[in-house]
């Protein structure tokens, strides 16, 4: 699998400690990351995005190993996520450098290409190993309800590039509905107006426009409906593909040398034209990036929205779900769904099929994982990386989330002994 080393960029500092592997966090099928606000999991997050589109690029032919490695060209990628100051060892970083701050480090390892950024210059090297999906790369960001309005703020030069790039992408996925789509909360359906080019949503006995509703399902509508899409989408393509003949690979290549020759356009206007141009490879992976699935969301709401985004998850091999979390039952809902998997398989060579119905009722087949495919990793205030640990195959319990929520519990006991002592 593909696999990240981080030190010292933004909040992170040390790194991953608690590894043999020297420190390498692991892309597996389902990565999670936790901790308290601030600790570099979103950054990580968005590292993960660049590098792999990145290696995407260099893949299909879009820009060549050369054009990356330039002076600033990481930098204004990473502006992408407006993440580009985090860089430590310049005079111009968002955060201090001092002689006690080393300098950024940062190493990509993917089936296609390897990258390294260190001591201020980056290199990249191509791989020979076998595997590699071409993936759609989607980011949610957390301030993903404000899909919900108007179209025209795309044209805001301050927001970032993935917020912009969302709400694209959800328009494409509104106007790719056929029918109405039923949400997996609520019972509620999401129906496109084609007449108002308006999103709407639709209840029992009423209908609303989206940015009527609350702002759980402001939330989670973008998020569902991207992930379903782009997870069809592949999926449609996996099956159906066809790899480009010798002579569409050389007009393919003639097309991207003529747009980076063109002098005229301006750099955004060049990587929509690459997108463009792209378009003609099939995507064999869905690499789903997902800031706070479970934002706005009530708990049983969180696993709903959860179910889905494994089922989609699975509906291709080489697709990959990353989260970031303050969710202790996101942690947990994780947990049942490796427990089920494992369950399922019990069930299977007992031979008491017909006990599928009663697991099914708690957790659908197609949302199970293989606890050897689930990676979550733990982000403390010190800027460090901690891996956590399997018990039976299930995530440990012993993690900050868990340890909130006894911290919670203890504070209520001792507020009773209090009680009980005027009494």
């Amino acid at each position: 699998m593909s696999k990240i080393r981080v030190r010292n960029f933004g909040p992170i500092k040390g790194g991953l400690r608690n590894s043999d592997n020297g420190g390498w966090i692991d892309i597996n099928k389902v990565t999670v990351f936790i901790g308290n606000q601030g600790t570099g999991k979103s950054t990580l997050a968005k590292l993960i995005s660049t590098f792999t589109w990145m290696e995407k690029a260099l893949t299909r032919g879009d820009y060549t190993p050369e054009y990356f490695t330039g002076r600033y060209i990481l930098g204004e990628y990473l502006e992408y996520h407006n993440i580009s100051r985090y860089f430590k060892g310049n005079t111009d970083d968002l955060f201090s450098s001092t002689e006690n701050n080393p300098q950024t480090e940062i190493e990509y390892e993917g089936y296609s290409y390897s990258m390294k950024f260190i001591n201020g210059q980056f290199a990249i090297t191509k791989n020979n190993r076998q595997g590699y999906h071409l993936p759609q790369i989607m980011y949610h960001p957390a301030e993903r309800n404000v899909s919900s309005y108007s179209q025209d703020f795309r044209r805001n030069k301050t927001l970032p590039g993935s917020l912009i790039e969302l709400v694209t992408q959800f328009l494409i996925a509104t106007q790719a509905m056929n029918d109405r789509v039923k949400l997996p909360i609520n019972n509620l359906y999401l129906v496109y107006d084609e007449a108002q080019k308006s999103v709407n949503l639709a209840g029992y006995d009423y209908s609303i426009y989206l940015h009527e509703a609350s702002s759980g399902i402001q939330s989670l509508v973008p998020l569902y409906l991207i992930s379903r899409y782009f997870a069809n989408s592949v999926k449609i393509s996996s099956e159906n593909r066809e790899q480009m003949s010798s002579e569409e690979q050389i007009r393919f290549r003639r097309e991207v040398a003529a747009i980076h020759a063109n002098v005229t356009l301006t750099e955004e206007q060049r990587r929509s034209a690459l997108s463009v141009a792209a378009a003609k490879y099939n995507k064999t992976a869905f690499i789903n990036i997902v800031e706070e699935p479970e934002q706005n969301l009530f708990p049983s709401s969180q696993w709903e929205i959860l179910k889905s985004l494994l089922e989609f998850n699975n509906m291709s091999t080489g697709n990959k779900l990353i989260m970031t979390t303050h969710s202790p039952y996101v942690i947990n809902d994780l947990m049942l769904a490796v427990k089920a998997n494992y369950v399922y398989g019990i069930i299977e060579q007992c031979g008491k099929t017909e006990l599928l119905d009663e697991i099914e009722k708690i957790v659908p087949r197609a949302s199970i994982i293989n606890s050897e495919q689930l990676s979550i990793y733990e982000m403390d205030d010190e800027g460090n990386i901690l891996e956590l640990g399997k018990q039976n195959g299930l995530p440990s319990d012993e993690n900050y989330l868990n340890e909130m929520l006894e911290q919670s519990n203890e504070q209520y006991s001792q507020l009773l002994r209090i009680e009980n002592k005027c009494r």
